[in-house]
């Protein structure tokens, strides 16, 4: 009979041989990398399975969801804060801030709708011209002047909001589209999808490869990682913040061109709170606040997501407006709560 106690030893060396404990480096490192992939996957991809989730939810639950006319009017809505949240997807990546898309999207439709009286360059020149100068402005005083974003661009939602006034006479003036060709590309389109959206997805195409496959995309990653150590390596960090608020700048204002496009008529009531509704989406699609992490596939993913969160709180149909607000801030305390664990989950290992 063998004895249970025996201890049993190497047949080569006849030394006992090693005794497999409770856990191995190997397998402790293995329990680390695991958990740093599931990590990985939640942080930049979560905003993408729970807008998967909720899609499936709402085609159980509302017959009229998943019809072909509700998931463009999704599409079609959500397409402007899309582009204004591109750019600020490179901003907040950055390590910075900005709150003057809102008034940059409102004063570009204003712009967009009295220059269409010229003709459709002229309505698309004159908003990108003037909402890109004052990105441009704020970039320098940021990057070159070292001013604090909040302080710069919270100076810009109100002062270019202001400008808008003084353009429309106080708000009392608003100017319709009168060119045919700019109205149409707000309300036309291939496939029964208008144009904003196609324009949205080549701008989104477009800011992957820009922020992927480009020097200038791994200069904003090293500005918003940690901009002293960006600086020592050589990386030119007061142009890499000019070009991100500049690129904010005449994206907000391209997204409030095409919406006056849409509506015939430069709306002096829009975009507030708009620069929020940007920021939320660009968090819910996993850029850290911090800066140095996020990616443009996520923050169009959180763009939808609001947008489906909005739909299905219309589809209940006796819930207001004010629900959606509360549901999409709850979503958003979720999500940075999320964020930090994550961040603090990949530290230690």
């Amino acid at each position: 009979m063998t004895d249970p106690t025996a201890i049993t030893t190497d047949g080569a060396t006849g030394r006992p041989a090693p005794s497999a404990g409770p856990s191995s480096p190997s397998a402790d490192a293995g329990a680390a990398a695991r958990r740093e992939r599931l990590g990985h996957l939640l942080q930049h991809h979560g905003a993408s399975l729970v807008l998967l989730g909720l899609a499936v939810f709402g085609t159980v639950a509302f017959d009229a969801f998943a019809t072909g006319a509700n998931l463009r009017a999704i599409v079609v809505s959500s397409s402007f804060l899309a582009i204004v949240a591109l750019g600020m997807t490179f901003v907040i990546i950055s390590g910075g801030i900005d709150l003057s898309v809102g008034s940059l999207f409102v004063l570009g439709g204003v712009l967009a709708a009295y220059g269409s009286r010229a003709g459709l360059l002229a309505a698309l020149a004159l908003p990108l011209a003037v909402c890109g100068a004052i990105g441009l402005l704020q970039g320098v005083l940021i990057g070159r002047l070292g001013m604090a974003p909040f302080i710069v661009t919270l100076a810009g939602l109100l002062g270019v909001r202001g400008l808008m006034l003084a353009v429309s006479d106080e708000g009392a003036t608003t100017y319709l589209v009168e060119d045919r060709a700019f109205a149409s590309l707000g309300q036309d389109g291939p496939f029964g999808v208008t144009w904003p959206v196609w324009i949205t997805v080549a701008l989104a195409a477009a800011g992957v490869v820009l922020l992927q496959r480009t020097g200038f995309g791994q200069n904003v990653y090293a500005v918003g990682g940690n901009e002293e150590a960006a600086s020592l390596m050589g990386v030119p960090v007061v142009r890499t913040k000019i070009l991100v608020y500049l690129l904010s700048g005449l994206l907000a204002g391209l997204a409030g061109a095409l919406n006056a496009a849409r509506l015939s008529s430069g709306v002096t009531i829009l975009g507030i709170g708009l620069e929020l509704d940007a920021i939320a989406a660009v968090v819910i699609g996993g850029t850290l606040l911090t800066g140095g992490v996020g990616g443009v596939t996520g923050t169009m993913a959180g763009v939808l997501l609001l947008g489906v969160i909005q739909n299905l709180i219309n589809q209940v149909g006796n819930l207001t407006s004010a629900v959606q607000q509360v549901v999409s801030g709850a979503f958003l305390v979720l999500v940075v709560v999320a964020q930090r664990v994550l961040s603090r989950t990949q530290r230690l290992t």
